[in-house]
């Protein structure tokens, strides 16, 4: 049983006339005569009375009416789902981003994107870069935003930013740049993408994790940036999370960035991208909608 045959049984049953139908469906008579001549013989049911050159529906046929016509109104309820996906006005998109990415570049791109597809609804999480990138393999993310590397193969990755790691201190006083090794640190928690920046920026300048004296490990940037701020220690972070409070005054940028690093998209290399995502990921490109 075919579509396309449901749709000759309800126009000849609607019109009672098999030419009439044809006329309706842009077909020949011959090829709806042979659509309800399918139908009757492949299921041995009777579905019209042909009385003279008009014709009548049995009662199985009155029966076999309601659900042909309940079968095609959801046929074309589907499509209609197909064609508003595709122009992206209904759907939904799980993004799960880290958190320097989630609290200063994404939510500018995100409310881009409800301005331009305000049908897709959007679900946000954040963690560290190792939470972002297990979200995205287990597919409890459609997209993920990660800081840092990525090396995991069943992983795509795309570019879409860069950021700069700095060097803070609050505004208690300024160690001596040369002397890194003499310094107090307060770093974030291991799996962070921050984490694994500063500690490769701090091995480029001589120094390993197990030579520096780590006051705190905290688990955002909010946190790290506002003992930084106490007098804690100092820190290297992304000078978009310290932004703020070097507005402020209460956070130091000591010299030169240290690192730049990429802001990442990533997505599993098994599942097919979706309408939603490769339209957020082209307004992260800034392309034109």
């Amino acid at each position: 049983m075919t579509l396309d045959q449901l749709r000759v049984f309800v126009a000849v049953a609607e019109l009672q006339h098999v030419t009439k139908a044809a006329g309706r469906l842009n077909l020949t008579q011959s090829a709806v005569s042979a659509a309800v001549s399918a139908l009757e013989s492949r299921y041995g049911t009777p579905l019209f009375h042909r009385v003279g050159r008009g014709i009548q529906l049995t009662a199985e046929g009155t029966i076999f009416l309601d659900e042909a016509r309940a079968v095609l109104d959801r046929a074309e309820a589907a499509e209609r789902v197909l064609t508003e996906l595709s122009g992206l006005t209904r759907g939904s998109l799980n993004v799960w981003a880290s958190q320097t990415i989630a609290a200063t570049w994404l939510p500018p791109l995100l409310h881009l994107f409800h301005q331009t597809y305000p049908g897709i609804r959007l679900e946000i999480r954040q963690g560290n870069t190792a939470d972002v990138i297990a979200a995205v393999l287990s597919s409890a993310a459609d997209l993920g935003f990660v800081e840092g590397s990525v090396s995991d193969p069943r992983l795509v990755a795309e570019k879409v930013a860069e950021d700069e790691m700095v060097l803070v201190t609050g505004r208690q006083g300024d160690p001596d740049p040369a002397d890194l090794s003499r310094w107090r640190w307060v770093l974030r928690e291991k799996g962070s993408g921050t984490r694994e920046v500063m500690e490769r920026a701090l091995a480029e300048a001589g120094l390993r994790r197990e030579s520096l004296e780590v006051m705190l490990e905290l688990p955002s940037n909010e946190a790290v940036c506002a003992a930084v701020a106490a007098g804690a220690g100092a820190t290297v972070i992304s000078r978009l999370a310290a932004a703020p409070r070097v507005a402020l005054g209460e956070l130091v940028v000591v010299g030169a960035p240290l690192i730049r690093r990429d802001f990442l998209a990533i997505r599993s290399g098994d599942r097919r991208r979706g309408r939603a995502e490769e339209a957020l990921l082209g307004l992260a490109r800034g392309e034109a909608v």
